[in-house]
């Protein structure tokens, strides 16, 4: 039975009516067009599907739709915009911390939380914070250099 959910979507108010127990995954995909929130695994594994809840990455592949009802959501098309990207988002393509591109869009999501929480983490942070997203590409020296930089740019470089 299909349920109507309202919740913030990168900044806009949205109202969809979809079947409440469908992953937040494929809502943002297939109902909502926002194909930037990759399916990985599906099983929650290597973070391709973060996206940002409340501020807090998470899993879209793991948590159905109704869960965001009355939330504000957060996907890698709203992080920033065409005219100016997250710094964030700068600082990867700044680092070249992208290959094949396909872990980027969840690498940026987590590194951004992290960010919010610890604007200054340590390289080891960094390693620990995005542990958990997967990327067989290589550029984690990369990555990790990007998000210190990123949060040197938050922090207002100093």
């Amino acid at each position: 039975m299909k349920e109507t959910i309202r919740f913030v979507l990168n900044g806009q108010t949205k109202e969809i009516t979809v079947d409440p127990e469908r992953t937040l995954l494929w809502v943002l995909r297939n109902d909502l067009e926002l194909t930037g929130t990759k399916y990985g695994c599906g099983m929650g594994y290597c973070g391709a599907c973060s996206i940002l809840i409340d501020d807090k990455a998470v899993r879209s592949c793991m948590i159905t739709a109704d869960f965001v009802n009355g939330k504000n959501v957060v996907t890698i098309e709203g992080l920033g915009t065409e005219e100016k990207l997250h710094p964030v988002q700068e600082a990867f393509l700044k680092h070249d911390a992208l290959q094949c591109g396909y872990c980027t869009p969840g690498m940026i999501i987590r590194a951004t939380a992290l960010l919010k929480d610890n604007p200054m983490p340590s390289r080891d942070e960094i390693i620990l914070a995005l542990d958990d997203n997967f990327c067989r590409c290589g550029a984690h020296t990369r990555i990790i250099d990007a998000v210190q930089t990123a949060g040197k740019e938050l922090k207002g470089g100093k």
